[in-house]
């Protein structure tokens, strides 16, 4: 039979009637007005020929096709198109074809549907799923019976995904159970059993199903108890809890990696530890510290530092327990174990200061782990400036002069920025957020950095150098010669006068090509006013450029805040901008207001309106400056303080960021806090 055929024929398992075949033909996708339909890319005219080529001979093109049918037919999810329950019979007769090479990868498209037509809101379901599903479902039961194992897996992921009632699946689950012998078949049939039985949980099959997998807690091969507590666990969320040994013994086992091969999880063990860890409320610390107890595999220590990391990234009480197994790792034979146990160290910062002499010992680790571009020991360098510890110096003078030798550095040109989510193993930060955290040791710094600081450095890298500068303050007047140079140079002025901003008096010779700068046009010439008055304290440029402003975004308002009572003129426009849609308006209008006239009656409320979401558990970066503001004002922000009281005790992080940005964001906050509950009295 050719592909054709293949996908025509209404011969085999799944011939049903697809929708709008017009004059009751059904002959296969040509009789389809696919014309009519939609996909996520707009008309699904191109089905049809993506359905013929996944049954073609070249495996590889087959592949493709099927690729690009998930990524119309589905995408990101989120509805289900008009075109799926049109392609759905033919998705089906192409899966249970022995001949064509991508019938796994097609039913893994079906149960991606299925699954979505489950849980999206009636308006983004196509009217023509329902009665398509059901007329495909005996297609998908038959499939259960399929001589090729993967594919009986894949049938089961997708009847467990599905949302048809438990009493018309449980019986050819049950029936496929018992003469079920693959292994991996095994567990995918254990986790649709759960799932047909928790959607109808009061009929005859759903009793049996329970009991069998209530046995099968006891079964003899770890993976399928680990299975039957992942099964069992919806309908009893407290049994993962009392079975913590079962699913540390399997996820542990060697067995783990028949996961692998499943179609429901699929997964490795890093992921059938996160997946498993998933089933646990709270922190689980009990559970991540058995995954980080030593154990042979490679893979199974580095999973175990993979899932301290999540937990650590949300959660705070865990850290004591925790930091010794993490800090263990540091002298394990796997290059990536110890990089994720120094990486982790880094996250936590000042907490893992009591291992700084362990992390000390990988300055000279040259090691890279797999996937990452940075070496253990330049994951150990950031892992001690986190600590703030000295001993990070040398090697950061080296990569700030570029003199280091050996590989390129691991240490990124530009900030990554993830979103708030698990901890993940990833790239080490831009080398300017290594050093500007460090402005206790500026001193030790500053000649390598002034080495960098010439027009043909990377233009990039030299914004972000002087940033440094900026942020270290007086600290950095060192650095003003080689500044001097680069404000004179237009190509890197804009970079200069940020720093001289920050760095203040000491760039007083930067006086006149400042005040020039100023006089001309655009936002670059508000920043060289900017500086002029921070270098010089004359702020009549900077009212000049102020005046001008047609709006005050943060920036100017942050400005004008510097600017303290010379602001007064604004007042009315700031007391306006404090009941702005626009929360960073509101609290940089505040700030400047109350900076300008003394006003507590419209800052504080503006100020306390940008904190109230920490009572439903949300953080958002706005909040960080809103509590910095407030702690200025003192005991008239007392209101404010009442609603930040319990974040002291407050086990979760305060994040809205990724990877290492997330424990600092929540240190800074937490820092905040507390300086706001001092200035207000103390915490209650």
């Amino acid at each position: 039979m050719d592909a054709v055929d293949a996908v025509d024929g209404a011969s085999g398992t799944g011939a049903v009637k697809p929708p709008h075949v017009p004059d009751g033909r059904d002959d296969g996708p040509g009789a389809v007005d696919w014309a009519a339909l939609e996909h996520n890319y707009g008309s699904a005219a191109d089905v049809p020929e993506l359905l013929r080529r996944c049954a073609g001979p070249d495996a590889g093109d087959a592949e493709d096709a099927s690729s690009e049918l998930l990524n119309l037919l589905f995408h990101q999810g989120g509805w289900i198109c008009s075109a799926a329950p049109a392609a759905l019979p033919f998705l089906l007769r192409l899966a249970a074809r022995p001949d064509v090479p991508t019938r796994r990868g097609l039913l893994e498209l079906v149960a991606m549907l299925a699954h979505e037509a489950g849980r999206v809101p009636d308006r983004f379901l196509d009217p023509g799923w329902p009665p398509a599903w059901a007329a495909a479902l005996p297609a998908v039961l038959a499939l259960l019976d399929d001589p090729d194992p993967s594919v009986r897996c894949a049938a089961a992921d997708v009847v467990g995904s599905c949302t048809s009632p438990g009493e018309s699946t449980l019986p050819a689950l049950l029936r496929r159970w018992r003469v079920e012998d693959d292994p991996v078949a095994r567990l995918d049939l254990v986790l649709a059993l759960g799932q047909a039985a928790l959607r109808e949980p009061a009929g005859a099959h759903a009793g049996e199903a329970r009991r069998l997998l209530r046995d099968l807690l006891d079964a003899p091969e770890a993976q399928l108890r680990l299975a039957a507590v992942h099964a069992l666990a919806p309908a009893d969320p407290g049994l993962p809890g009392r079975r913590l040994d079962l699913l540390l013994e399997a996820v542990r086992d060697p067995g783990v990696a028949l996961w692998r091969r499943t179609s429901a999880v699929e997964a490795g063990v890093q992921g059938v530890h996160h997946w498993t860890a998933g089933l646990l409320a709270g922190p689980a610390t009990g559970f991540t510290l058995g995954l980080l107890a030593d154990h042979p595999d490679d893979e199974q220590r580095i999973g175990g530092l993979a899932q301290a990391g999540s937990v650590l990234a949300r959660w705070r009480s865990p850290a004591a327990a925790l930091l010794p197994r993490v800090a263990a790792r540091l002298d394990d034979p796997a290059a990536e174990a110890r990089y994720r146990a120094a990486e982790l160290l880094a996250c936590l910062g000042p907490a893992a200061a009591a291992h700084a002499d362990a992390v000390a010992a990988l300055l000279g680790d040259t090691a890279r782990a797999g996937r990452h571009q940075g070496s253990v020991g330049e994951a150990a360098v950031w892992a001690l400036a986190r600590m703030n510890d000295p001993r990070c110096l040398p090697a950061l003078t080296e990569l700030l002069t570029g003199e280091r030798s050996g590989e390129r550095s691991g240490f990124v040109t530009a900030g990554v920025h993830l979103p708030a989510g698990d901890w993940h193993c990833g790239m080490l930060p831009a080398l300017d957020e290594v050093v500007v955290r460090l402005p206790d040791h500026a001193g030790a710094l500053l000649p390598a950095l002034c080495a960098r600081l010439d027009p043909a450095t990377d233009p990039l890298l030299l914004r972000r150098l002087c940033q440094v500068l900026a942020e270290w303050g007086p600290r950095a007047d060192a650095a003003v010669p080689r500044l001097l140079v680069l404000l004179a140079d237009d190509r890197t002025w804009t970079s200069a006068a940020t720093a001289l901003a920050g760095i203040g008096a000491a760039g007083a010779g930067a006086l006149e090509q400042l005040a020039a700068r100023s006089a001309g046009a655009g936002p670059d010439a508000d920043l060289a006013a900017w500086a002029y008055w921070k270098v010089t304290g004359e702020p009549g440029p900077l009212l000049e450029r102020l005046s001008a402003a047609g709006n005050l975004p943060p920036e100017a308002l942050r400005r004008l805040a510097g600017l303290g009572p010379h602001a007064a003129p604004w007042a009315d426009r700031l007391r306006a901008l404090t009941a702005d849609r626009e929360p960073w308006v509101r609290v940089e209008a505040a700030h400047a207001l109350r900076a300008a006239t003394g006003d507590t009656e419209h800052t504080v409320p503006a100020l306390t309106s940008a904190v109230r979401g920490l009572a439903e558990g949300t953080y958002l970066p706005v909040m960080l400056p809103a509590v910095r503001h407030l702690a200025r004002i003192g005991p008239a922000a007392r209101a404010a303080a009442d609603l930040v009281r319990a974040v002291p005790a407050h086990d979760g992080r305060y994040r809205s960021a990724g990877d290492w940005r997330g424990f600092t964001q929540d240190e800074e906050f937490r820092e905040a806090v507390d300086t706001l509950l001092t200035a207000c009295g103390g915490p209650a």
